[in-house]
This record gives structure tokens, sequence and C-alpha cells, in this order.
């Protein structure tokens, strides 16, 4: 949020000011490092002092030993070698001390809200007063930040937090988080002020399939040493079993084994618990007396979950007076729309059951104020926001490392609290939590970037060079389709900036601007590795970092190609191209460990990297006479290995899959590759299994050059037919409102090419292809693809190209593998016969002929020579 600029809020604030010691009000002193999440108030002082070697350590009436084992560490690492149990010439008051802060004109933290403190710094004393233990261990948190080496300036500290639940819940789908993990994540969370974890894990079969289930006592010891590092840490252990799947609300015995598995938690010590009721169908009663009591639809399902709700609330949790109020998640858990499912848990659920909310969507781009209010009124409960960022079980080879963004401060008006779904990956989720400690400790202060590069600063432990390797890391993991619906977006600036630069001739000025980026991508990797002071983060990242360098040099070797095809050295720029292919195959073969991330390949800077890559390939075949191809692009991300290029191949068995649903302005998009004029055009979209996705109301589009386009027709059905008579080289379909949460399938989006200006070419001949090859890959104009003979060739065998319509061709590149190079004689057919026209014999063999028609190629193999590899015969024509 915009905040008031530095000076003239001192100015307004030392007008105000009663405290005479005090100077400034700015959340540090001068040259402090900052607090964070930001304190409510902060006033500084002249009165700062060193530590020394020896600290009397007093106890008030709101301490415990976690606030103490935190003063004591920070101490140590302040080089105190001594703690008295007494006072001495420098006191800490641990728990509060009235006479201390009357000393130093301080009011206690008396009257401030639950968990609120009061840190008071100046005269040889530091108080640290909570309203509660709670509120004197973060007192012990902030005293630990201020501490500098062995100095503290003076400071008066008055703080609390905004929302009462701050934290996460570990709910995703997928490989769960190990027992490490959880401990370690438990010291993060009360590290940085957040008070909840909940304990969700869709992969734990004891939490959802096995509820009824007792823990084994392996699970419930791990269980009991994750409460208790949650107690020390002041974090709100909540258990969370979720029953939907099978339930029978009216069985008293899946009541009983419901409580049952809640007292195994309770007599760990967990003394928060949450029915979660999301993902299930609740039009499937799981015995025939709930549909017998209850009937069928919305209503039915939320008065069903009410009553067991209300059982649990009104007969146990309340018999309970330690326990927090029970938490639900509703299976109509996003969107504010008034239905009877809201309807009957707004009326007949017990008051005191907090409702968790995802927001107006699953995954929502903002949560505003107003949503928010909408929420709490539909619901008619208190809302526990369940943000799902950055989860990314459903961002299948994605880590999402951007800021967390999109929700408005104004949102803590109407809610209890906000909690992240975080990602597979525990370590890396940490640059998002930090964000959500300072959204739900502080709203009014909350600044999404800022809060962004003060994660990754803390990550990088404010080493320079690892905060500016995660901040590039950062950027290539940026799309989740949701709240960051761009990739890449620094990259994509610089490309498009290399490109604006390229086009208009300026191609070293060009190179030498974006190359220290490239060079800075394939380097991030080491120096996140060694720079990222938790080893967890490199391990947990290891795919994306493995691959960020991959991609790192393939972009530095695009250079190199663009290089080599403006000065005309065709066999060197083969080699980078076969090079650049290689790097991308490898990225592309790296997998992650953990589900759902190990079924696909990490992306790195998708749509962006590879569009530079392509672009760059583009520039090589229009060198070496490579008709432009067809290309196909979506403006969202993929699921799984269902590219976009399956859009074009042909085969309606293959699709383009979306990894989310379409919005307003996505798209899908077909490039010929030059203006065309253009017939028939079809978007088949849907399949079975999922008949739904599809745009279900959207424009059909064409334009010439990508900026100004034409609407042809509109539609609303799964399968788009229609006949244009125009010239286009891009044609899209455009979605002109939000799906109503359906991804997308396309089986095929053909457009037809009607001036009979592509020159097909038909491969036949001998050696026969291996398996998995075809004769056709030597004339796809796809140099990827290769014709792999599957024997060393002999007398007569031969490849022949056959050309669609006679064609002046002045120049034939033959392209091979370079570790497999054939040799053969060259053959061109005119309407005169064969003729030679040279020889091929290594990985780069361009032949060059007199402005010549031809009709035919012929390569005749060498007997005896390797098993040819060719991945392209190329006719260069004139007018290219």
């Amino acid at each position: 949020m915009r905040r008031l600029a530095l000076p003239l809020l001192l100015a307004l604030v030392v007008q105000t000011l009663t405290v005479p010691a005090a100077v400034a009000l700015a959340g540090t002193t001068k040259g402090a490092p900052p607090v964070t999440p930001e304190p409510q108030q902060t006033i500084t002082r002249q009165d700062g002092f060193h530590l020394g070697r020896t600290v009397g350590l007093v106890h008030g009436p709101t301490t415990d030993p976690d606030a103490e084992r935190v003063v004591r560490e920070t101490l140590e690492q302040a080089g105190v070698r001594t703690v008295r149990d007494q006072p001495a010439d420098v006191t800490i008051w641990l728990g509060g001390s009235e006479q201390a802060l009357r000393q130093l004109n301080v009011e206690p933290a008396e009257g401030l809200a639950a968990e609120g403190y009061v840190l008071a710094i100046g005269g040889k004393n530091v108080v640290l007063d909570g309203v509660d233990t709670d509120g004197t261990y973060y007192a012990a948190r902030t005293f630990a930040q201020v501490v500098q080496g062995n100095q503290v300036d003076g400071v008066e500290i008055r703080d609390w937090p905004t929302m009462r639940y701050r934290g996460s819940i570990e709910g995703f789908y997928g490989t769960p988080w190990s027992h490490a993990d959880r401990l370690d994540h438990l010291d993060y969370l009360g590290a940085h002020r957040m008070n909840t974890y909940e304990y969700a894990p869709k992969d734990d079969p004891y939490h959802r399939e096995q509820w009824r289930d007792p823990y084994p006592a392996d699970k419930l010891a791990e269980l009991g040493e994750l409460i208790e590092r949650a107690q020390r840490n002041k974090v709100d252990f909540t258990f969370a079993l979720s029953p939907g799947l099978s339930i029978c609300y009216t069985s008293d015995s899946d009541y009983q084994a419901l409580i049952a598995k809640f007292e195994s938690l309770y007599a760990l010590g967990a003394r928060a618990f949450n029915v979660p009721l999301d993902d299930i169908d609740y039009n499937t009663w799981h015995c025939p007396e709930d549909r017998e009591k209850y009937g069928t639809g919305g209503g039915a399902a939320g008065q069903a979950q009410s009553e067991l709700l209300n059982r649990i609330q009104r007969e146990w949790v309340a018999s309970k007076p330690d326990l927090a109020p029970l938490q639900m998640v509703p299976t109509e858990y996003y969107n504010v729309s008034e239905t009877p499912y809201k309807k009957a848990l707004r009326e007949q659920l017990d008051a005191a059951v907090v409702v968790h909310w995802t927001g107006i969507g699953v995954v929502p781009r903002t949560i505003t104020t107003a949503q928010a209010a909408q929420a709490k009124a539909v619901f008619g409960h208190d809302i526990l926001i369940w943000d799902n960022y950055p989860v990314n079980d459903y961002a299948a080879g994605r880590i999402l490392l951007a800021d967390y963004s999109g929700r408005e401060p104004g949102i803590a008006e109407h809610i209890a609290g906000v909690i992240s779904n975080p990602m597979n990956q525990a370590a890396v989720s940490k640059l998002a939590l930090y964000s959500f400690a300072e959204l739900g400790w502080n709203p009014a202060t909350y600044d999404e970037q800022a809060s962004w590069h003060r994660a990754i600063a803390e990550r990088a432990g404010g080493d320079r060079k690892t905060i500016a390797a995660l901040e590039v890391f950062a950027d290539l993991n940026t799309y989740d389709s949701t709240l960051h619906p761009e990739s890449a977006p620094v990259l994509a600036a610089r490309t498009a900036e290399f490109w604006k630069t390229w086009q208009a001739g300026g191609r070293d000025e060009a190179i030498a601007a974006i190359k220290p980026y490239f060079t800075a991508i394939e380097n991030a990797p080491a120096q996140i590795r060694q720079g990222v002071k938790d080893p967890a983060f490199a391990d947990e990242a290891k795919a994306w970092l493995d691959a960020t360098v991959l991609w790192g040099q393939a972009l530095d070797r695009s250079l190199r190609l663009l290089d080599e095809v403006a000065e005309g050295n065709g066999a060197a720029a083969w080699t980078s191209r076969q090079r650049i292919d290689a790097l991308v195959t490898q990225a592309k073969a790296i997998r992650d460990t953990r589900l759902p991330h190990s079924n696909t390949y990490p992306r790195i800077g998708e749509g962006v990297a590879d569009a530079f890559l392509t672009e760059a390939g583009r520039v090589h075949y229009q060198w070496m006479g490579i008709e432009p191809g067809r290309t196909a692009s979506s403006s969202q991300g993929t699921y799984a290995e269902n590219v976009p290029d399956r859009m074009i191949d042909g085969d309606e068995s293959t699709y383009f899959w979306s990894n989310g649903a379409p919005v307003t302005g996505d798209e899908i998009r077909v490039d010929l590759g030059a203006p065309r004029a253009i017939g028939d055009i079809a978007v088949l979209m849907g399949k079975s299994g999922s008949p739904e996705d599809y745009i279900h109301s959207g424009a059909l589009e064409y334009s010439v050059d990508g900026s100004s386009w034409t609407e042809l027709t509109r539609a609303t059905t799964a399968e788009v037919r229609f006949t244009a008579d125009t010239t286009a080289r891009y044609v899209r379909y455009r979605a002109l409102a939000d799906n109503p949460s359906f991804w997308l399938v396309v089986r095929e989006f053909s457009v037809q090419v009607t001036d009979g200006s592509e020159l097909v070419l038909t491969a036949t001949g001998t050696p026969a292809p291996a398996e998995g090859s075809s004769l056709a890959d030597a004339v796809d104009g796809d140099v990827r693809t290769a014709y792999v003979a599957a024997t060393t060739p002999t007398t007569d065998d031969a490849l022949t190209v056959a050309l669609s319509s006679a064609t002046a061709v002045d120049r034939i590149t033959v392209l091979q593998s370079g570790d497999a190079t054939a040799v053969g004689r060259l053959e061109v057919r005119t309407s005169a016969g064969w003729q030679e026209a040279g020889r091929v014999g290594a990985a780069y063999s361009a032949v060059t002929l007199p402005v010549t028609t031809i009709e035919a190629v012929r390569i005749s193999w060498a007997s005896g020579a390797v098993p040819p590899q060719v991945h392209e015969v190329i006719l260069h024509r004139p007018e290219n």
C-alpha cells in the first residue's frame, strides 16, 4: 500500500510524542535492522547501550521457558558470557517489571490485544512485557531482531497482532512433508510470530481415506513431537480430520470414531481441531439413513454437516475449556454466491464454529475487503481464509516464488485470519510464508513487493550476490496462472527489448545488452546453493535449479547461434543448434522426487525462455530456407505433458490441456509463420471424460501482424468451425468470460492454407528407419527430429525427396547428426532427368546450385558408411 514519505511522517509524529527521549517513529532506529513483521508502534530513544559480557535476567509474571530460551540464545550470539538470575548493571526484565517501565516512562502491556507485548530498551534496562506468555515470547523474538552485535539502541515498541489466525495449513495433494520438514516449519512459524499450523495433508491416509482408523504408534509419536514443538514456538497445532469421503452423518459409531481420533490427539496436547469437508460430492450419501433423513441437494448437505459439527462443538469442544473453537472447511469453500448449502450453514451451524474460505475462487487473483465482508455475511460465521498460495499441487512442474499479492489489507476488518496452503516443498514455501506473517500481523503497513524483497533477503542471509541470484531464479518461477498470470516478467521484458533492437539492425547492441542476464540465469543456481543458508531450500529446489542451469546455457548458446547465422557460418550454426536442442532435452528429462511434480519436467520461464529459443530458431530456419512452420501457443499453463503443440499435430487423440480454468482474455493461438491465404478453421475442444473443458464463451479472430485483430465469429460450443476468406498469419480463439471452473482441452486447432504456398516434401527410400524414427522426419521442417536408419547402407540405398510441385531452388542443405555423418552423392531431378549436384559427408552439407527448377532430390548412400541420421533436407528457394 502507499505510505507517507518518511520525512513527512516523522515530522507529523514528532509533533505528537510525549516521551522526552523519543526522537522518531519509523519502525527501526537508523542503522538498525528492521523488525519484521513491522510493529504496530515504534518509538526510538536516545539511551541505547552495550549489553556487555554480564547480564541480569529477572523473571516477571508473563514469562515462560520458551521466551527465556530465545533471550538466552540471543545473548549468547551477542557475546554475553554470564547471565545472572538477579539485577545487574544491564538487566533484562523478562515477563514485565512495573518499576523498570516507570523508570523508562513506558506504559505496560496490560490492555493490549491477546499476544500483544511491549519491548522497552533504555537506561541499561530491557523490559519484555507480554500481555500473556505468547506476548512475552514475541517480545523475545523482537528483542533478537534489534540486537546488533553487542549493542542495543533505545526503543519502545508496543505491538500486537491484527489477525487472530496467522500461519499455514498443510492441506495440499501429492507427497506430504516429512517429519523433519514439519518440525522445521514450526520453528519458522514461531520465529515469524505466526501462531497456527493445521495438519491436513490430503495424502495422509489416516487424515482422509482411513479417517476412522487410529494412527499407528509410530505416527502418533511423530504427531506428539510436532505438538510439543508447536507449543515451544507458541503455535497452535490444529489437527484436521477429513471424513467426508465416507462418513454417515446419522451414524453414532462414525461420530464416536471421529471423537476417538480427536481424543487421541487431545491426549498428546492438541488444543485446536478442524473438520474439513472440502473436495467431496455432497450429493452422494454413504448410508441410506442419511438420504432418508436429509433428502437431497446442497441444503440437505449443509444440514447434515451442521448437525455433525454442532454435536462436536457442543458435546466435546464445549466440555473442554482449554479447547479453541472448532473449525470446518465447507464443501462450497469458495465464492460468495447465495446457495441452499451456505444458507443451511448460516442458519444451522453453531455460531462458535470458524469457517474456512478460499476467496471468490479456489486460487483467486485477488481477495478484496468487499469480498471478505460478503463471505462473512453469506456464511454467517467467523471467516478464516485458507489461501491457496503458494500451493503448487495444481501446477505440476512449478515452484511458485513470486510475491504474495492481491490481498487488500482491509480484509482484516471482516476475517479472523489468513493462513497459507504451501507447496509440496516446505523450505521453498518460506518465501511466501514470510509475507503471510507480515500481512497477518500488521496489514495496515503491508507492501507486497517490499515484503517479497525482505523475504528474498532473509533466505539469502543478506548476501548481495545471493539476493540477486534468488531474484533471477524467482522471476523464472513466477507464473501460477492465477495471482501471477505473466511468466518470467523480467526476462520477458528483456527479450522483448532484444528483438526490438535486433530487428532495428542493432545486432551487437542487442546481444551485449542481454548476454549478462543469460549468464546470470546460468550462474544463479550455483550462487543459491552456496549462499542460501538453509540447505533444505537447494535440496527441494534441486530439479528447478538443475534445469535453470541448462536453460541458461541454451539461452546463451542461442546468442552464438544468431551471431553465426549473421556471419553466414552454417556449419557452426548447426553445431550450436544441436547443442541448444540437447540442452533443452536434458532440461525436460529432469524430474522432482515429489508428486505431482515427479510426473513432469520443471517449468522454467515457460513461454518466455522457450519462446526466445524458438524465435532464434526461426532466424536460423529462415536463413537456411526452411519455410516458417506452424506453432501453437496458449496464454495458460500446461497440465502435465499436454503441451500446445498437440493442438496442431493432426491427431485428435492428443490434446493441449491447461492447468486451470480460462479467464477473460485467455487465448489459444496458431501462428502460420508468415501471412497466408486461409480458408476452413476448426477449434475442437473438450474430450471424453471432461466434455466441459472448453472456452464457454469465445471469439475467433485473425491478425496479420499479431497486434491488430479482426473478429470472425463468436461461439459458446465445444467445437467451433468457420470458413474464412482472408489473409492471416495468426488465428486465435479468445475467452470472452471467465470459465465456470472448467479447464481447457483442445484436441485440434486447424487452419487451412489455400494459396498453394506450402511446398510439401515426401521422403522415401532405404535403409529402413529404426524403431521410433521415420523417413518423414527428414523433411518435416523440424531439425529436432531425424530419420535414423536401422542399418548401414548398401549398394543402391538412397533417400529420395519428392516435391509436391516443380520448384526453383538455389541451395540444398543436408543436416546430419554430428556424431554420425554418412557419405553420399547428391542428385537433383529436373525435366531433363537426374543429374549430380554434389556430395554430402559432414554434419552440415550445403550444395549451391545455379537456380534450377527441380522435381526431386536424391542422396545415394555410399556402401558401408555409418547408418544415416538425417535431421533435415532443406531446399532454399531464391525468393527466400
